[in-house]
């Protein structure tokens, strides 16, 4: 049996979906949730829906019985995620589960040193437990999920014709989250990965001048990118009436932009997934393509 957490969300989905297109059956595959009534789909399709809470450490142990391969989603909750991913842990151990697979997220500085390191730093500790649990494990480090570039550009992008991000010229090795998703079923029906970590990133990487320069192609429509200093960002959005969290988080992101942390080219996804991953090109083509806008 193989359980897949955050059933619902968008990387758990497609993880479910991949493994039921690698041929694994419905009834070999449990979706632990929190709402059974948000998976719905899932159980229509004879999946196993299993009831749980990364905070819950009883439900936990409940919902691992029996489990023989574990795909841990990482929490998305940043206060609570350190709380929760011990619980996942802990529970793997009580529950007896022989497989794990962790998604974590791609990192090349030192924990201490990052501009993320309130991300960093669950996912750094998340990884040691396992580690130190006995577990046999696969840890997945996902570059930023390609899929946010709209959220970064700004939803008003094609009006306001400017991208505003401190990220100088740094690059990311972004991927789709749908391709890191079919890496980790990739993983779960097939040998040779356990007490592995593997780096999925992009085989190419992007600035914001690049993502800008690809939208103007695409779309007809002049865009530039302009590199403010982080604190002059954090002035104009808190102008702009942004809640402090998305402050901080996009600052954060992009100031780890600028000093490399996000650029990290490496051919794991493609091995994995045989074939290379949609570039930020191809992706922005499909987002803000002529007819798309």
């Amino acid at each position: 049996m193989i359980l897949v957490t955050g059933a619902t969300g968008g990387y758990g989905q497609k993880a479910i979906q991949y493994l039921l297109e690698n041929n694994v059956p419905a009834s070999s595959i449990s979706a632990m949730v929190r709402n059974p009534e948000k998976a719905k789909d899932l159980a229509e399709k004879g999946i196993d829906i299993r009831v749980a809470d990364y905070m819950d450490y009883t439900s936990l142990v409940k919902a691992f019985l029996g489990v023989d391969k574990l795909l841990f989603v990482s929490g998305s909750e940043v206060q609570t995620r350190e709380a929760q991913h011990r619980n996942v842990v802990n529970a793997a151990v009580e529950a007896g589960i022989p497989y794990v697979v962790y998604t974590s997220f791609l990192r090349n500085t030192p924990v201490e040193e990052s501009a993320i390191a309130f991300l960093q730093d669950t996912h750094a500790k998340t990884e040691e437990w396992i580690r130190e649990s006995g577990i046999p494990y696969t840890i997945l480090q996902n570059a930023l999920y390609m899929d946010s570039i709209p959220m970064f550009a700004g939803q008003d992008v094609l009006s306001t014709g400017q991208i505003i991000q401190p990220a100088g010229s740094g690059k990311s090795s972004a991927v789709l989250r749908e391709e890191l998703a079919e890496a980790a079923a990739r993983v779960l029906t097939s040998e040779g990965h356990k007490n592995k970590t593997y780096m999925l990133s992009n085989n190419e990487s992007v600035s914001y001048g690049d993502i800008a320069a690809a939208i103007s192609e695409v779309s007809g429509k002049e865009v530039t990118y302009h590199s403010p200093e982080p604190e002059e960002f954090k002035s104009s959005l808190k102008e702009a009436g942004v809640p402090p969290e998305y402050i901080g988080i996009f600052t954060a992101f992009s100031v780890a932009q600028a000093k490399g942390e996000l650029d990290v080219e490496d051919d794991s996804l493609e091995k994995l997934i045989g074939r290379k991953p949609v570039t930020a090109k191809e992706y922005i083509a499909q987002v803000y393509g002529k007819n798309q806008s």
